[in-house]
């Protein structure tokens, strides 16, 4: 749907602006000086303006150094348009309106006041544009129909009011088109930074993501490896062969950390290629009942994960490790319990365990609650952490099995 009205619609430039708009804001934000365009505009009024006294003659005086001057003094002062856009549009319109007044010819000398009248509405001075061309007019209206007669030619009469209906459509037409020019550029200018928020955020999101992704792989594995090296350091005099399975589990655990590690950094060297291997989900949920096992933790799970979309069901799986390497890290309970549920909205994941707390540490951030609030928040689901009335510490998340359009 949304591509056919883009189809039936303005063209793209129309909607997000020509492609040459983001080079044409940076050049307003550090102005240059527009030597080409104001000398292109500036020639083409005093040639054009030599062809209209050829046609006007006789009906109009003649182009003399002063009115040459008058020409050149309207193109040279755009060269300021960026600048000073108020001074200019004022400045175009005093010298054409002492021109039209000196009784020169018609021309192309009028362009020069729309350019300026462009500018300084773009700019956003929309009223000085707006008064500058209504002395114009104003001026036009006394110097044809009250002065005429004391300004050459001589034997000028009165300007019909046609004419006058005429430059007052001119004098809006510009201006209007003017406004509308500035009421788009102003569109583009909001899309602009709205899109660029949307990166910025779409990127701030996506480190939050890394930030999780790592934080649970090491937090889960480091915890395992701590629990090991102790365990190898007590029993490296008296029982060598258990020092030696403690041994071999932090080799083990630490291989598995760094492949863990390097499929997320991977992410990060080619955005949007495809992981090399699947991101984890429920079903390695007895592997990690394992790895919790050769970390002194006993796990009872209860239940059977029902099919969920990938995102949901790593989420499930980390909230799920985190939990159970906070009752390494932080409880003296040796035993665990997962108990999974599900309806036809939600699935209910509750982690137990007996406690208490030992208030130890073993090398966690800190982050790990926090973390899981962010996942089960990114799917719209919520988080629930805290201790039991009889005792230990219970984690209960419940995910939506659809997750939300926002997520």
């Amino acid at each position: 749907m949304d591509e056919q009205r883009v189809r039936g619609g303005p063209p793209q430039w129309w909607r997000h602006g020509p492609p040459w708009w983001d080079r044409w804001e940076e050049g307003e934000r550090a102005p240059r000086w527009p030597w080409r365009s104001t000398a292109v505009v500036t020639a083409f009024v005093l040639a054009g303006s030599h062809f209209a006294a050829h046609g006007q003659q006789g009906e109009r005086a003649d182009l003399d150094p002063f009115a040459r001057v008058l020409l050149l003094v309207a193109g040279v002062l755009l060269l300021w348009r960026k600048r000073y856009p108020v001074a200019v549009v004022f400045g175009t319109a005093g010298a054409v309106l002492v021109y039209l007044g000196a009784g020169y010819p018609y021309g192309p000398v009028l362009f020069t006041v729309a350019l300026a009248c462009f500018s300084a509405i773009v700019a956003g001075h929309r009223w000085a544009a707006w008064g500058a061309m209504a002395v114009l007019w104003a001026g036009h209206v006394l110097v044809g129909h009250w002065l005429y007669a004391w300004l050459p030619p001589s034997g000028d009469s009165a300007a019909p009011w046609g004419e006058e209906i005429v430059v007052a459509t001119w004098v809006v037409a510009v201006a209007a088109v003017s406004e509308l020019f500035r009421v788009r550029r102003e569109q583009w200018a909001r899309e602009r930074a709205e899109r660029a928020e949307a990166a910025r955020r779409r990127a701030d999101e996506e480190r939050l993501r890394i930030a999780r992704e790592l934080h649970d792989v090491l937090a889960h594995s480091i915890s395992v490896i701590n629990v090991q090296a102790g365990v190898g350091l007590a029993l490296l005099d008296t029982d060598p062969e258990q020092a030696r399975t403690a041994l071999t589990t932090i080799k083990d655990k630490s291989k598995e950390a760094l492949g863990e590690v390097r499929q997320v950094l991977d992410t990060l060297r080619a955005p949007g290629a495809a992981p090399r291997a699947p991101a984890p989900g429920l079903d390695r949920l007895p592997e990690l009942v394992e790895q919790a096992a050769s970390a002194g933790l006993t796990v009872d799970v209860e239940g059977e994960p029902p099919r969920l979309a990938p995102g949901t069901d790593l989420a499930a799986f980390r909230i799920v490790q985190e939990a159970l390497t906070n009752v390494v890290r932080h409880s003296g309970s040796r035993h665990a319990r997962v108990h999974l549920a599900h309806d036809t909205g939600a699935l209910r994941l509750r982690v137990d365990d007996d406690g208490p707390a030992t208030g130890k540490d073993a090398g966690g951030s800190g982050n790990g609650l926090a973390g899981m609030r962010e996942r089960a928040a990114a799917l719209g689901g919520t988080i629930e952490a805290g201790p039991r009335p009889d005792g230990g510490f219970r984690v209960l998340a419940v995910l939506p099995l659809t997750p939300s359009a926002d997520a």
